[in-house]
């Protein structure tokens, strides 16, 4: 085995002549990365998979989209959709899908292993939708292999506290599968949704901290996860402290109750953040308060005339009244014009939450007033979606019942208690 200088001269060429690394920029050394290692690390296989696919992704379509998954099932179809990754947000893990099993405002309110908890929920459930799939393949097929194993963009929120908690947390993150991790630059302790009032940021140097314990974790875990930098300064008034020089510029000098420095937000702030955390992430993220284009130029603009080869996010929020802010030309070109600045990585955030009440919602009030004529017009409209590769109208085989069958077949290859055979769905749904 080599030892901990010989490993350390390798990772150092690694970064040094990757073109992966080229931009980013790390404050610790390659000896410090192997020091925390151990003699033993651990093979994330869907970390490093999704993470070389996003990447990939990234890097050669004019944008990536993806919607906000709140259930394993929900990003199977939307996989199956064609969809090339998955969102996973915390307003939703903390809306309807945490530890704790409470409905939560998106203040960091539950366990801090939520999210890496519903990062691996969704990767089992893509995990069985490939294995289905497979398993029905004839043995001699040469058909391309479809892609099910989406890259997962997961929220970290805040940190859920210093730069020890941001280094679990991402660790947690790598280890559930995740391909890309954000971070905002809200104190932890106060973490606020992005379109809620009372934010408090954290000095600029401090964010660059959790950016970088986030890319510690990372390299000790040996896998090359994307870490994306979210700045708040947008709409936030509140700063912790002012012993940043650079946030001076945009501080009163009016205190809270709390202590607090109340600071001039907006479109300078945001970029004056930007720029300083565009070295230590791939993809930098202004959380802002309108759908406006022309906020998303300037921002694109004054990035790039620094960091030419910065990737963008934008968050094309559910919390937006679209239609209130824009007209249908321009909602039609919305997201075409967002990729030809440079916003990489676009995204909505609640999809699946406001997907899955609105559905649940309209089912239930035609039931409640027509009977089974309302269920009947979800079927066939799932028959209808047939035809563009929907799948989940046999609810028995997207679960997994023909792969089991096959288990049970492996086992004992006379058995007579396969499942699928003879069942209703079988005879009905052919």
């Amino acid at each position: 085995m080599d030892t901990i200088s010989q490993q350390a001269a390798n990772l150092r060429v690694e970064w040094e002549t990757d073109p992966r690394w080229a931009n980013i920029r790390r404050s610790y050394t390659a000896e410090d990365v192997i020091r925390l290692r151990g003699s033993v690390t651990e093979e994330h296989t869907l970390a490093r998979r999704g993470a070389n696919r996003l990447w990939d992704l990234l890097r050669t379509e004019d944008a990536v989209r993806a919607l906000g998954a709140i259930t394993g099932n929900q990003a199977v179809q939307m996989v199956r959709a064609g969809l090339q990754a998955i969102y996973l947000s915390g307003w939703q893990v903390a809306a309807d899908g945490n530890l704790a099993g409470q409905t939560y405002p998106d203040q960091s309110l539950y366990p801090a292993n939520s999210v890496p908890q519903m990062v691996r929920r969704i990767n089992n459930a893509l995990l069985r939708a490939d294995q289905i799939c497979w398993s029905e393949r004839s043995a001699d097929s040469t058909a391309p292999r479809a892609n099910w194993l989406a890259p997962i963009v997961a929220d970290a929120e805040a940190g859920f506290g210093g730069v020890l908690n941001a280094f679990e947390l991402m660790k947690s993150m790598i280890a559930a599968g995740a391909a890309g991790v954000h971070f905002e630059d809200q104190l932890a302790s106060e973490k606020k949704c992005g379109h809620l009032g009372g934010k408090v940021l954290i000095p600029t140097g401090q964010h660059i901290k959790t950016l970088t314990a986030a890319r510690l974790a990372a390299d000790v875990e040996n896998v090359p996860a994307l870490v994306i930098a979210r700045t708040d300064a947008h709409a936030a008034t509140l700063l912790t402290t002012d012993v940043d020089e650079r946030d001076k510029p945009f501080v009163t000098g009016e205190r809270t109750a709390e202590g607090f420095y109340l600071v001039r937000n907006g479109m300078a702030a945001c970029i004056a953040r930007g720029l300083a955390y565009a070295p230590y992430s791939e993809l930098l993220w202004m959380e802002t308060s309108t759908p406006d284009l022309d906020e998303a130029r300037e921002f694109a603009e004054a990035i790039k005339a620094e960091y030419p080869g910065q990737m963008l996010a934008y968050n094309c929020s559910p919390s937006f009244n679209w239609r209130a802010k824009l007209d249908e030309a321009t909602i039609a070109k919305f997201q075409k014009e967002l990729a030809a600045m440079g916003y990489r990585f676009q995204f909505i955030t609640l999809a699946g939450f406001h997907a899955l009440n609105y559905s649940m919602f309209s089912l239930a009030h035609g039931y409640a007033h027509e009977d089974m004529a309302a269920y009947v017009r979800l079927q066939q409209a799932e028959f209808a979606a047939e035809g563009l590769g929907y799948s989940a109208t046999k609810h028995q085989r997207e679960a997994g019942t023909s792969y089991f069958d096959l288990v049970t077949q492996a086992i004992s290859p006379n058995a007579q208690t396969l499942a699928l055979a003879g069942s209703t769905e079988a005879a009905q749904f052919r």
